[in-house]
């Protein structure tokens, strides 16, 4: 998978994981995730990684819990096409967004919204 890095702020606007969850578009929608979160700072985030566990759970399903005024440190989203992650959205201490995707589309995408700091 390829990826991208750019700033969770941008200007005064926080880019939260229900952004990049909308910002994926139909390609999230069939994806199962799991979550994992180093620091709770939510009280959202413990039913977050509790449906995480095992099978997973569904974009919308995920969506929901993360409402766009939850700010995550240090957490890492997998999402899933079956057995294979085919995107990984990781949130670096509040400050960057490093994500892969098996679809350069969405890295397209990513990059026509937000300025990129780096390619991984």
């Amino acid at each position: 998978m390829k990826g991208v890095t750019f700033r969770a702020w941008q200007g005064r606007h926080y880019v939260t994981l229900a952004e990049l969850l909308v910002r994926l578009g139909s390609f999230g929608l069939g994806l199962t995730w799991r979550v994992e979160v180093d620091e709770m700072v939510d009280p959202r985030v413990p039913e977050m990684e509790r449906r995480s566990a095992g099978a997973g759970m569904d974009t919308l399903t995920l969506l929901s819990l993360t409402t766009p005024d939850l700010q995550l440190v240090d957490a890492e989203a997998r999402g899933f096409a079956g057995d294979e992650p085919v995107v990984v959205l990781t949130e670096v201490d509040s400050c960057l967004w490093d994500v892969r995707a098996a679809d350069e589309r969405v890295l397209d995408e990513l990059r026509s919204h937000y300025p990129v700091v780096g390619e991984l």
